[in-house]
């Protein structure tokens, strides 16, 4: 929606959308843990908190920069993004060959304009 729609309206979207987003900078998302990096299903979290900080960096750029919710989405978006290059390291084949393309897109900010 922030690709369609002006900044404040997408923060009047995202409000109605996302109502429980933190106006008082608390945290309201947590990163997930892998509890088995090796395992093919669960190495998927690792994936799941860098496609979250890179889509949290979006709408915090889609966002007007008075927005009260902007300290807890960077936050949020920071947490995930340590937690998720944490996990691309290669060790594991189950995430190491797949999870730097998301790394890639995160760090590099692809599709996200302000």
């Amino acid at each position: 929606m922030r690709r369609v729609l002006p900044g404040p309206e997408f923060a009047r979207w995202l409000q109605t959308f996302m109502p429980q987003i933190s106006t008082s900078g608390s945290k309201w998302l947590e990163p997930v843990a892998s509890p088995d990096p090796s395992d093919p299903k669960l190495a998927h979290l690792d994936g799941l908190n860098l496609s979250r900080a890179w889509m949290l960096e979006g709408v915090a750029a889609g966002l007007p920069k008075n927005d009260k919710r902007l300290p807890s989405i960077t936050a949020a978006a920071e947490e995930h993004r340590r937690a998720g290059l944490a996990a691309v390291t290669g060790e594991h084949y189950e995430g190491g060959h797949w999870l730097g393309s998301f790394a890639v897109y995160l760090v590099t900010k692809r599709g996200i304009s302000r």
